[in-house]
């Protein structure tokens, strides 16, 4: 009998699992974030243990020193090469996934390890959320409902702010968006002045335009030095996308001047059947064809599990 031996199947990413992954931590944590300082970066329903920062981000952490460093270090004998002496522009990264996956919470952890690199950099967090057209003009043009789809956001607007960026502006202004009252703020902008490392973070982030075919072919992410995406089961996703409803009426929603301050007097069950609704309506379908597709265009992928324990890592080949 022939022993017919089976090809194990193409992939562009190595596969990593939690244990697999904490074994290549290279130090400790304690003195990096205290707990006070992960109860800092937590949110609204997803907690950050000491496990999870010294098993999942830290290794994290030191895998995007390297390409930081390296990016340095091409820059620096470019200069040599072409004797200039230009200024090393950021380094960009982007984080992206579903409402409620917990990617802003990546991306402040990704922040404060950062910061505590040994060339101390400066780094800035940008949220895309800024990006999105005031809700007049979501009104105007239909698409109050389809806010947080590629159409609701001013890409043309952010685009421009990346170029600002990569081209070594000494300073820029985002735009900043409120989650009390649900718009982009008109008076208020986020200033940003010489920093090493920006990190772009937003559900948007990986897409193309698509529909669009008067705009140049430029994505946002042909801006990043390394992007993430941070990936789970739809059916945790709607889970937490509940819980933190829930939350959000005992707390924020209370808040007259919130957007959905209507809805602080829901009962467990009239909030769980509205969440699930708004999910299947607007942020299911939105995963489901513009977010999730674009997930094999990140460099690594955190893949997570009940509790948002991530539980497994996967990194695009070089």
């Amino acid at each position: 009998m022939v022993t017919i031996k089976k090809t194990p199947p193409l992939s562009a990413y190595t596969t990593f699992s939690r244990a697999e992954w904490a074994k290549l931590s290279k130090g400790k944590t304690d003195h990096l974030l205290s707990p006070h300082e992960r109860m800092e970066l937590e949110g609204i329903y997803d907690t950050i243990s000491a496990e999870e920062v010294s098993e999942i981000y830290l290794p994290l952490s030191q895998l995007l020193y390297l390409h930081m460093t390296q990016s340095v270090s091409l820059h620096q004998q470019v200069n040599t090469f072409l004797q200039s002496r230009t200024k090393k522009v950021p380094f960009v990264i982007g984080v992206a996934g579903s409402v409620s996956v917990g990617k802003s919470t990546t991306a402040r952890l990704i922040q404060a390890l950062a910061s505590r690199w040994p060339n101390q950099p400066k780094v800035e967090l940008v949220t895309t959320d800024g990006f999105l057209y005031p809700n007049a003009v979501l009104e105007e043009r239909g698409l109050m409902k389809r806010k947080g789809f590629p159409e609701s956001y001013d890409i043309k607007r952010l685009i421009h702010f990346l170029y600002q960026l990569k081209s070594g502006c000494a300073y820029i202004e985002a735009p900043l968006y409120s989650h009390l009252s649900y718009d982009v703020l008109e008076d208020q902008v986020q200033k940003i002045e010489e920093p090493d490392v920006v990190i772009v973070e937003g559900i948007n982030v990986l897409q193309v335009n698509k529909k669009d075919r008067r705009m140049p072919q430029v994505f946002v992410s042909d801006f990043f030095d390394f992007s993430i995406y941070v990936d789970a089961e739809e059916g945790d996703i709607l889970s937490w996308y509940i819980e933190r409803f829930k939350l959000l009426r005992n707390t924020a929603f209370q808040n007259p001047e919130s957007f959905f301050h209507r809805y602080r007097h829901l009962s467990d069950r009239e909030a769980v059947e509205f969440a699930t609704d708004v999910w299947h309506t607007i942020n299911g379908i939105n995963l489901e064809k513009n977010i999730r597709p674009t997930r094999h265009r990140a460099d690594l992928i955190l893949k997570k599990e009940a509790g948002h324990r991530v539980s497994e890592i996967r990194l695009k080949k070089m």
